[in-house]
């Protein structure tokens, strides 16, 4: 073999290391990756590492939140707690356990806030009942109390979001720097949503709790509801009345407390759509005891077929406890009308005709329809027009004669509205749900839902209807609404209860009256 020189051996060793070299300054050029699994790294959409970041975010804050988000607080002389959630609705949820919840529409947020009440302080509570004068300054030590409160949980909540969104964003990236965005970014979230709570702050939503559990059979936790329109400028005493009448609820053993009638206030119980629902009777009777109830009006479809065999049906009403006004449905018939005709305490409107009852008046028309019966082709909406334009013109009859309707009733809201400028409140029912409105010509129309839970035909459904009614209370002076109670029960086989309080609009703080009724579609004064 023959033998290569030295010198030619060296050139080539050098060429190949200067080759070498080239190659490895090449491939670290930026842009330059090995391997299909750099590649796919270098080409990560960055929309996609914003969304798991905000991902990570919501997670961690709500673990924080869930952690240590929460402030214990003495409010009064309750020991509570204080808790951020996140929520779709926002709003204020005061749990008192064991008696139920109050929910307040106090703000519109993606933050709800859980004041639970844990229990009652005995030596702070007896010092209430030894020494009745604290009372007067109860008001201020609670608002004092609730704004310590808030301003702690809100110290605490930043500090919960912010570390649980950070310890989240390490444990998932491993880099400080993400980790440090995540805690930012929570922190922004947090900010912008207090923003949002403080900028739709409403305190008078305490005039209008929605109860649920026990609370829903205690309408007096808050206050009668003339007391409550009278003193729209008593946010803090109202708050302070809650916290006084808890403390009397958890003194109390066996009873809540009773309803304390008022004399200037007339209370009518509105129901509707029984649909032959046994039930109802007893639901009836328990509301007009519970809330001292003066006169009861069914706005019809009390029955379901019409027929003479189910006229027993209706014997309970003359025992009820107030009187009953009543209008026919399209499922009750001409016999239906003359059975309730002849039962004692019972008060049957039609045509217009009109009814002092329980210091108020009413006029209302049977409905022109009775479905059931497949003999007749139903007369449909030109029919209940034709109804609500004799019901509006028996209306201002009685009003040019010195005797105007207070309340009129129908049962179709199609007839109802043709009332509107004749009188201040009409009632309806029909549509199995409720409704409130004040119509162009400033009456109010109120569609109450079934108070039979769409009777027994509910059990055909997979889930039961609620069982509805509403408790109006109307002002004995100027016969005009002031509030009313939505009250809401669970369907066959449910035990659920919700009372909701409402203000009719010209009752809140800084609205003006609304002016009487005094136009119509066809500009003829009621």
């Amino acid at each position: 073999m023959a033998r290569v020189p030295v010198a030619a051996t060296a050139a080539v060793r050098r060429t190949a290391d200067r080759a070498g070299r080239a190659l490895h300054a090449l491939a670290r050029r930026p842009g330059r990756r090995k391997g299909p699994e750099l590649e796919l790294a270098a080409r990560q959409n960055p929309y996609t590492r914003a969304l798991g970041l905000v991902c990570v975010v919501l997670l961690g804050a709500w673990l924080g939140l869930l952690t240590v988000g929460d402030v214990r607080v003495p409010v009064g002389p309750m020991n509570t707690t204080m808790t951020l959630r996140p929520s779709l609705t926002g709003g204020t949820k005061i749990n008192i356990s064991p008696l139920g919840a109050l929910e307040l529409r106090s703000h519109q947020a993606p933050l709800r806030l859980d004041v639970d009440v844990d229990r009652l302080d005995p030596e702070r509570s007896q010092a209430l009942v030894e020494h009745p004068e604290r009372l007067a300054g109860l008001q201020d030590e609670v608002v004092r109390d609730v704004e310590h409160g808030t301003l702690d949980l809100a110290v605490r909540s930043c500090v919960a979001v912010v570390a649980g969104a950070g310890a989240l964003g390490l444990a998932v990236y491993r880099r400080p720097r993400r980790a440090l965005a995540a805690g930012g970014l929570a922190l922004c979230l947090l900010t912008a949503s207090g923003a949002a709570a403080f900028a739709t702050w409403n305190p008078e939503s305490v005039l209008e709790p929605k109860y649920s559990g026990l609370l829903a059979s205690a309408p007096s936790l808050v206050g009668d509801a003339r007391s409550i329109v009278s003193e729209f400028d008593v946010y803090q005493q109202e708050l302070a009345r809650l916290v006084t009448n808890v403390t009397k609820l958890y003194d109390a053993t066996s009873t809540l407390p009773a309803y304390e009638p008022d004399p200037t206030t007339i209370r009518v119980l509105h129901v509707s759509d029984i649909h032959l629902n046994p039930a109802s009777w007893k639901i009836i009777a328990s509301l007009v005891k519970q809330y001292a109830v003066d006169v009861i009006v069914d706005s019809g479809d009390t029955m379901d077929h019409g027929s003479a065999a189910e006229n027993g049906f209706l014997d309970p009403i003359p025992d009820l406890g107030a009187p009953y006004v009543w209008v026919r449905g399209n499922h009750d018939s001409r016999e239906t009308q003359r059975y309730l005709e002849r039962l004692r305490n019972v008060h049957v409107l039609d045509d217009g005709r009109a009814v002092s009852v329980a210091g108020l008046r009413f006029a209302g028309i049977g409905d022109p329809q009775f479905t059931p019966d497949r003999s007749t082709a139903p007369g449909g909406d030109a029919a209940e027009d034709l109804a609500g334009a004799r019901l509006a013109s028996a209306l201002r009859d009685q009003r040019a004669a010195g005797t105007p309707v207070d309340i009129a009733v129908a049962h179709e809201p199609l007839a109802a509205r043709g009332t509107d400028g004749a009188v201040p409140l009409v009632l309806a029912g029909h549509l199995h749900h409720e409704e409130m409105e004040v119509m162009k010509y400033g009456t109010r129309l109120r569609v109450e839902g079934s108070t039979g839970g769409s009777g027994l035909r509910a059990v055909e459904r997979e889930y039961p209807a609620p069982i509805e009614a509403s408790v109006l209370y109307v002002d004995r002076d100027t016969r005009r609404l002031q509030a009313w109670d939505e009250i809401r029960l669970g369907g066959l086989g449910l035990t659920t209860a919700e009372v909701s309080r409402h203000l009719a609009q010209e009752n809140r703080p800084g609205a003006t009256p609304s002016p009487t009724p005094s136009g119509s579609p066809s500009g003829t004064s009621p």
